[in-house]
Formats: structure tokens, C-alpha cells, sequence
């Protein structure tokens, strides 16, 4: 058996789609024999899915992942322990005792994706979706040659303003993902929905059709005093909290006073116009 973990400094990387590299453990008689590490190559949680298979992977453990991502591992087959935290060494071990459990989608990050996108690996919408105005990434009924078919594309997202916010062609990889199957946000996947291989088009989203407008009640404050740790938060700083069940979420802290720490949990491209050139690489039947 072989076990993976999203991995930084001897950690569980938080981000399933923003992680650069994994820990490798091959398992015999229930124990460890050896381990390896293995680079991303900047791939998004879709091509992510597929690495860890061409490495014949059983299990994944990780932080935070969303839908989308989890979905691309159960196609092939991979077992997801999501909601891990600390040592990777550790969390394989209490895998191997049965002590680590399984706490499902969670992601919520900028991403792969809505509440999680992340343009890391592309504009994804992960999954995870509670909220009206926190979601435009979510399975919906968009028709298209390509939809349910594995596609590989290379994009450039803008902001009105021309800057760029993120760059498959940068990253020298070509996004893999499901058309279609809610792992982008909806805009992105109606794009390509009728692509042809080599072609290009720009698109201009709305933020309906990207990640929603910012939700107020996604905005909280606590006292410093009751949350260890706080202290030391920045405004404009990008930090990881947990909620009841341990599950770590991504927050920025908006604003700060001696006595409380008010954290916004909306995705930051919320309420942006996003524009896209994007290049249809490949369609895999």
C-alpha cells in the first residue's frame, strides 16, 4: 500500500491544490518501509488526481479539500483522509492505528477554488458550497460536446484593471479537469464547453458566474482573549482557523483592535469581474 500527504516543512499542507510537493510512505504489514517525496509540478487538484494515480497512490491525506478534488480522487479510486493537520509523519501513523478519519470536502481557498477556487491550478470551485453569494462553482446544467470529458487547457486570468492574478502558461502545465463536473467556476466551464482543440477565447465573468458577491455574514469578529494565537495576527494577513470539528479553514483578518480580531471568510475574488484567455489543449474521451 502507499500512502501520499500534501506536505511542506515535515507538515500537512493545508491546500490539496496549492501543494507543491508530497510525502510518499510505502506501507508493508502495516508499517512504514520508506518514503519518498514528489513534486506537484504546479498541477491543479485535477492533474493532482491523476499524478497520484500514475504513482498507484491508495490513500491521500490532507487538509483542506473541496468537492471537485475529492470527487477527481474517488474516479480513480483513492482513498481521502481530509481535515489533517501537523506532523505527516504522525498523521500517517495514527492512519496505520485507525485513528484518522475522513472529515470530507472543506476547502474553502482562492484555488484550484466556494467556496474554494483557487487559481493555482486553475479558477476551480472545489466545492463546499453553503452560501447563495459565496458560490458560482457548483455542478449546474451546462451543455456542451465537452461536458463529463477530461480537458486540458491553458489560461490567463485578468482583473478589469489588466493585471494578471493567474497564469497556467506561467506554471508551464496545462490545467486537467472535468468539464463540466462543478470543479470550475461556472463561467470557466461554460467557456470551454464547446472548445475546440487549439482554440482560444476570451471570456469577461461576471461575479455570478465566478465567485459570487461577498457575503456579510461571512464576516466575524472575536475577542483576542479567547482565541490563542490571535494576538499575533496582522491585518491583511492569510490565516487558518478550525471549526468545532478541527476542520482548518483559510480567513483574512480584516481588521484589528486591542480587544477583538474580525476575520472575513468570503473568497477574495468575491464580487470581482474576472476576464480569461483560455486555450483548449487537449479533450480525453
Amino acid at each position: 500500500m502507499k500512502i501520499a500527504v500534501t506536505y511542506e516543512n515535515g507538515q500537512i499542507f493545508q491546500h490539496f491544490g496549492h501543494t507543491e510537493q508530497f510525502k510518499l510512505y510505502e506501507i508493508q504489514d502495516g508499517a512504514v518501509v520508506s518514503s519518498e517525496l514528489l513534486g506537484s509540478n504546479g498541477s491543479g487538484h485535477g492533474a493532482l488526481a491523476s499524478l497520484l494515480a500514475e504513482h498507484s497512490i491508495d490513500v491521500l491525506i490532507c487538509g483542506g479539500i473541496g468537492g471537485g478534488a475529492q470527487a477527481a480522487l474517488e474516479q480513480r479510486g483513492i482513498e481521502l483522509c481530509a481535515g489533517a493537520s501537523g506532523s505527516a509523519d504522525e498523521a500517517v501513523a495514527a492512519y496505520l492505528r485507525g485513528e484518522l478519519r475522513n472529515t470530507g470536502a472543506n476547502c474553502d481557498h482562492h484555488g484550484e477554488g466556494h467556496s474554494c477556487g483557487h487559481h493555482e491550478e486553475g479558477p476551480c470551485g472545489e466545492g463546499g458550497c453553503g452560501s447563495e453569494s459565496g458560490c458560482a462553482g457548483c455542478p449546474s446544467a451546462i451543455q456542451g460536446k465537452n461536458v463529463g470529458k477530461t480537458v486540458r487547457v491553458h489560461y490567463r486570468g485578468t482583473l478589469n484593471d489588466g493585471s494578471q492574478f493567474d497564469s497556467s502558461y506561467d506554471r508551464g502545465e496545462p490545467l486537467e479537469f472535468v468539464c463540466g463536473a462543478g470543479m470550475m467556476i461556472s463561467g470557466f466551464d461554460a467557456a470551454v464547453a464547446n472548445m475546440e482543440p487549439g482554440e482560444i477565447r476570451n471570456v469577461h465573468l461576471m461575479p455570478e458566474e465566478a465567485y459570487g458577491q461577498p457575503d456579510p455574514e461571512l464576516v466575524f469578529s472575536v475577542e483576542i482573549a479567547s482565541m490563542p494565537g490571535a494576538e499575533q495576527a496582522e491585518v491583511g494577513m492569510r490565516v487558518y482557523l478550525q471549526d468545532p470539528t478541527g476542520q482548518p479553514f483559510p480567513a483574512l483578518v480584516r481588521a484589528k483592535d486591542e480587544a477583538t480580531v474580525t476575520f472575513d471568510l468570503n473568497h477574495e475574488m468575491a464580487g470581482k469581474e474576472l476576464n480569461f484567455s483560455i486555450e483548449l489543449v487537449e479533450v480525453k474521451d
